[in-house]
């Protein structure tokens, strides 16, 4: 199995700045897509940015230009860097694999969540 585990949320004013980091620990062979995911109350859990294995990326149209998602492949983790974070950034962000645990298995894990919240 795969698991994976988010650290870095907290409570940011606005226009200020926070890195999340989700590292994946587990029988791995490799690690396909990573990306960040978030779900503000009364709303749908929604795309925030992926980066696939070629290093490619997307964004939501409204975190473009704000916040860039990065990988360290050696670390099988993955890196959401957010900045001129907005009140309505605030959210619970996921983090979600596409991993290979063995050549032919292959599997979509979640981490658990961290709160991100931005207030004055």
């Amino acid at each position: 199995q795969v698991q994976l585990m988010e650290s870095g949320g907290g409570l940011v004013q606005p226009g200020g700045s926070l890195s999340l980091s989700c590292a994946a620990s587990g029988s791995i062979f490799t690690i396909n897509a990573m990306g960040w995911y978030r779900q503000a109350p009364g709303k749908q859990r929604e795309l925030v940015a992926q980066t696939n294995s070629g290093g490619a990326t997307n964004y939501a149209d409204s975190v473009k230009g704000r916040f860039t998602i990065s990988r360290l492949n050696a670390k099988n983790t993955t890196y959401l860097q957010m900045n001129s974070l907005k009140p309505e950034d605030t959210a619970v962000y996921y983090c979600k694999m596409y991993a290979y645990t063995t050549p032919f298995a292959f599997g979509e894990y979640w981490g658990q969540g961290t709160q991100v919240t931005v207030s004055s």
